[in-house]
């Protein structure tokens, strides 16, 4: 894979509400495992909304891991893949709150959405506060990565997913 072919890994979420923060908590794995590896770039979002952009709009290949609330039993993998990942203008309470969903909306109206993206996360057990991922996830969290080091495999490989 070249330069130009490079994968970005986005982990995002709330690191202070237990399991919302589960992509922020999956990226020092992930730096480990891709530590000598230059076609992947670990990047951590936490809650940044609007800046995050212009690393979304220059990516080729994205992978995005968060909490995904899919009504699942807690610690269950969920992937999104292309436009099954809502990018939308939600209701907020303030005009300052924006979320993922938004940065992606703003990336497709400004036509530079990655190629290829999916998002790859977990169903909460708990949003309570603190810093450590609940019992469940902190368990499933090894499958988690198994996931996402398969899907940069994919990639590689020239697989690419239709949603």
């Amino acid at each position: 894979m070249s330069e130009s072919k490079r994968i970005t890994i986005l982990g995002i979420g709330n690191s202070i509400f237990q399991d919302e923060g589960i992509g922020v908590h999956a990226l020092p794995i992930l730096e480990h495992l891709f530590r000598d590896d230059p076609t992947v770039e670990i990047m951590e979002g936490a809650t940044d909304g609007m800046k995050l952009l212009g690393p979304i709009e220059d990516a080729e290949s994205l992978i995005v891991i968060d909490a995904i609330n899919a009504g699942k039993e807690g610690g269950t993998i969920v992937s999104l893949y292309g436009d099954e990942i809502p990018a939308y203008y939600g209701i907020k309470m303030s005009i300052h709150q924006l979320g993922f969903q938004e940065v992606l909306l703003a990336a497709k109206l400004r036509e530079k959405y990655p190629q290829h993206i999916v998002m790859h996360g977990m169903q909460p057990t708990s949003l309570e506060l603190g810093v450590k991922l609940s019992e469940t996830n902190q368990k499933s969290l090894p499958k988690l990565i198994d996931v996402i080091v398969f899907q940069v495999e994919k990639w590689r490989n020239g697989y690419y997913e239709q949603a």
